[in-house]
């Protein structure tokens, strides 16, 4: 009878090690299936960026350093490996901030305004940004599900056994962090 209840009990802990186990598989994939998403959108916006720097060629020959910086940080990301997601999320960084430029060029153009290839290749753009910006809040929130798997008893134990790793949250860049200023002023103050 004793024989009967240990090979029971040994069954019972063998199904739950595999369940668990399985559990961090399932979340280890989540998370890579999430940055999967990011990396799909920055291919999407590198695929636009072509297109949009043409068009905007024709009007804003002065802006040749920006468009030149644009098509670089495009050429990095496309060039860094892709299980360097720290190097391809500070080349997004940039790529965002110098794609402002590209936005505000159109402030100063009033007929790229008003071409219709630029206005859907900027909402197309605009949208990329949105989508990339989700999915890093997705792969944030599957990281942080993940890394609490990792740590949490008993799934830490069988995390440990099999060499689970934890994942690396995307942060924001300092300078996007700061609170934009806004006046109504005439001289701007």
């Amino acid at each position: 009878m004793g024989i009967i209840i240990a090979i029971v009990v040994i069954v019972i802990l063998v199904f739950i090690w595999i369940s668990i186990y399985n559990g961090l598989v399932r979340s280890r994939m989540n998370t890579q299936e999430t940055w999967s998403q990011i990396d799909v959108q920055l291919k999407r916006r590198n695929d636009l960026i072509p297109n949009l720097v043409e068009t905007v060629k024709g009007y804003a020959n002065f802006e040749q350093g920006t468009l030149e910086k644009v098509i670089g940080l495009r050429n990095q990301i496309a060039q860094t490996p892709s299980d360097n997601h720290a190097e391809t999320m500070a080349l997004s960084d940039q790529m965002t901030s110098s794609l402002k430029g590209i936005f505000a060029v159109a402030e100063a153009y009033p007929d790229l305004k008003a071409n219709v290839q630029y206005s859907q290749l900027m909402e197309e753009l605009s949208n990329t940004e949105n989508k990339i910006a989700y999915s890093r809040q997705l792969f944030n929130s599957s990281t942080a599900a993940y890394n609490g798997k990792l740590q949490t008893f008993p799934t830490n134990m069988i995390a440990k056994v099999h060499h689970f790793e934890p994942s690396q949250f995307l942060e924001t860049p300092e300078e996007e962090k700061a609170a934009p200023k806004v006046s109504f002023g005439p001289d701007g103050k």
